[in-house]
């Protein structure tokens, strides 16, 4: 077995990690709660499930760089400043989630202030209620932006290295432009639907289950002339 399909299905399996991960994070553990009606008695009932869920989130940005540094190498063999662009851009992936994070955490503290008081003072609590939910929608639209700029980096380089199939990465790239235009739209209130995210979670389920299954190509297969 080649260098490149061991790292391939090695990445895959930490891409499959990740899309797994996010699923559990923003569907299962942070969704229901954070973006509910009624978070300020919710998420102290949740403390742990939404602390873990930050945790989880570090652990995909963590797992975002980890991803780069072992692509770094073969991503420099076909463009030095892709390959260093993309590791930038995983780099500040994880800071803004940590940001987000961060907002999680603030949004636990508040709900059990509340809890705490008995619900004394409700009209305060419900103007920062809002003021911290908001808050969060920011942080949270921001980092889903950020994300898709390591994401279209990757499959563009991908289209450029040929080393996965073009439709996979040239599908990646839309998926990516998408999520970006969807997200930024969104900031300004006028989103087109969550229908735009659907081609960018297809992408980021088959990408690892092709890499598992094939790997990367070799160098050599990259540079395979096309016989007629």
């Amino acid at each position: 077995m080649n260098a490149n399909k061991k790292k391939g299905r090695i990445i895959g399996v930490l891409f499959l990690l990740n899309f797994i991960t996010g699923i559990l994070v923003y569907q299962v553990l942070q969704g229901p709660i954070l973006f509910g009606d009624t978070f300020l008695t919710d998420a102290a009932a949740n403390e742990n499930q939404l602390i873990i869920s930050t945790l989880l989130g570090v652990f995909m940005g963590v797992n975002a760089i980890v991803i780069a540094i072992i692509l770094l190498p073969i991503f420099k063999k076909h463009n030095f400043t892709l390959a260093f662009l993309y590791l930038a851009f995983c780099i500040l992936y994880f800071i803004v989630v940590c940001i987000d994070n961060t907002s999680v955490l603030s949004m636990l503290e508040l709900s059990k202030e509340y809890v705490k008081n008995g619900g004394t003072n409700a009209a305060n609590y419900e103007i920062m209620e809002t003021l911290f939910f908001k808050r969060h929608w920011w942080t949270h639209y921001f980092s889903l932006l950020i994300s898709s700029l390591p994401v279209f980096v990757l499959y563009y380089t991908f289209y450029t290295s040929k080393l996965i199939p073009r439709i996979l990465s040239g599908f990646g790239i839309l998926a990516a432009t998408l999520l970006f235009v969807e997200i930024a739209l969104s900031l300004f209130g006028h989103g087109l639907g969550m229908n735009m995210l659907l081609p960018i979670g297809l992408i980021q389920l088959i990408l690892p289950i092709w890499l598992l299954i094939k790997g990367l190509k070799s160098q050599a297969e990259v540079e395979k002339p096309v016989t007629v």
